[in-house]
């Protein structure tokens, strides 16, 4: 397993940590308080866990399990997908922040924090797959498809 595996799932464990810390306080907000949460902390909350959380753990086991860049295929770039994971971790994390501190007290200024970090989420999730493509193939399983097996 790379580094670059290893932060990814490390991270992705980071931003479950913060989901489920965002999580409980709405529920305590809810059942012991009363108060609904607003749409930005439910964003904040969603977008610890499905993006923070879960495309960084995609992304970590899709590095980790895809067969290889196969010999001479130079479409497949390592710095890509470093710059993959540091645009969704930093887009990310300041959405969420984002999310937050508009919760807080509704300032306009952080909408543009907020549009710029949901961009880097989106380009760095559109960067790792273009950059993963290549990877998607079958490495052995077409001979045995050719011989007649069925999986």
């Amino acid at each position: 397993m790379t580094s670059l595996v290893r932060r990814y799932l490390k991270t992705s464990i980071a931003f479950l940590l913060v989901g489920v810390a965002i999580g409980l306080w709405m529920l305590v907000q809810r059942e012991a308080y009363g108060r609904a949460s607003s749409a930005y902390v439910m964003s904040a909350h969603t977008h610890a866990i499905l993006v923070g959380f879960m495309m960084l753990m995609i992304f970590g086991v899709a590095l980790w399990m895809f067969p290889r860049p196969a010999k001479g295929d130079t479409r497949y770039r390592p710095g890509v997908a470093e710059a993959a994971y540091w645009l969704v971790t930093l887009g990310t994390a300041a959405r969420i922040a984002g999310e937050l501190a508009r919760a807080v007290d509704g300032a306009r200024p952080l909408r543009g924090l907020v549009i710029i970090a949901g961009l880097a989420q989106a380009v760095g999730i559109a960067l790792f797959f273009a950059n993963l493509w290549p990877r998607i193939r079958g490495v052995g399983s077409q001979a045995r498809e050719a011989a007649g097996e069925r999986f």
